[in-house]
């Protein structure tokens, strides 16, 4: 993990137009998505195939990435940063420094590493996606990472975020950022948000652990 800097983003929202500034504490974010050989390490279950440990876990429901953030957490003598309770219902506890996902908020920041255009870097040089992944999921960190040592922000995977994408819409749908291997050069910009259920899992949705820095 590295450590991102404290600092300022504002997010953006095509459909409704709107946008919206937010400050940021200090924190720590994975250099890479999670690989499936982490996944298997922590969870105890396969994501996906074939078996390739450098393949980011995929077909991962958000709901499956909190519950690997909790016992990653608990296998690293930290305390959890979820309570789940009945019926899937999480909340997070702020006091934890366990790890958890990236808020949007917090995505976009580490996304753009300072940069202020749609992407850190020219796209084939730092993502893959549907015009030279060859149609299948490649490796993490086989791309350029972005100033801050980030790599795959931008295509391999979707990334879930903890954020609810639009409540008073679409209820508990979550936020997915970043384009995956298999979109189109569009999808892979740093404002680009999706959504999706928090039971859905697809081979092209992954996630990124993050972790608060304590004050």
């Amino acid at each position: 993990m590295v450590d991102i800097p404290a600092g300022q983003v504002t997010l953006s929202d095509r459909r409704t137009q709107r946008s919206w500034q937010v400050d940021l504490a200090p924190f720590r974010l994975a250099t890479v998505p999670v690989t499936r050989a982490q996944y298997l390490e922590i969870s105890g279950q396969r994501s996906g195939e074939p078996r390739d440990d450098r393949l980011p876990a995929d077909s991962v429901s958000w709901n499956d990435a909190i519950r690997f953030c909790n016992a990653w957490s608990e296998q690293a003598g930290s305390a959890p940063a979820y309570r789940i309770g009945p019926g899937d219902t999480v909340e997070q506890i702020a006091s934890s420094d366990g790890f958890r996902l990236p808020t949007e908020a917090e995505w976009e920041y580490a996304c753009r590493a300072g940069t202020t255009g749609p992407r850190y870097g020219r796209l084939d040089d730092i993502a893959w996606y549907r015009g030279n992944s060859g149609d299948r999921l490649p490796e993490v960190g086989t791309k350029q990472p972005n100033a801050w040592g980030l790599h795959d922000m931008l295509g391999t995977v979707w990334e879930w975020c903890w954020d609810r994408y639009d409540p008073d819409v679409y209820g508990n749908y979550r936020v997915l950022r970043g384009g995956g291997w298999f979109d189109e050069h569009w999808s892979c910009r740093a404002s680009v948000r999706r959504r999706s259920h928090p039971t859905v899992d697809l081979d092209d949705i992954g996630f990124r652990i993050a972790r608060s820095i304590p004050r």
